[in-house]
């Protein structure tokens, strides 16, 4: 594991840190039963098994 040599400022730990930015999930179209949904891309496949049941 990667250790820092030396420590890094405050000023540049608050700098790095601010610079991350959560987005939003990326939502796609999907048929369930003859509704439509809009599910995250990443649990479709799940939602097609039957492993996730949309609420309505």
């Amino acid at each position: 594991m990667a250790v820092p040599k030396r420590k890094m400022s405050r000023s540049n730990t608050r700098h790095r840190r601010a610079q991350w930015k959560a987005t939003p999930p990326d939502l796609v179209p999907l048929t369930i039963e003859g509704r439509e949904y809009l599910v995250p891309r990443n649990l479709v496949p799940a939602y097609r098994r039957g492993l996730l049941t949309p609420e309505d």
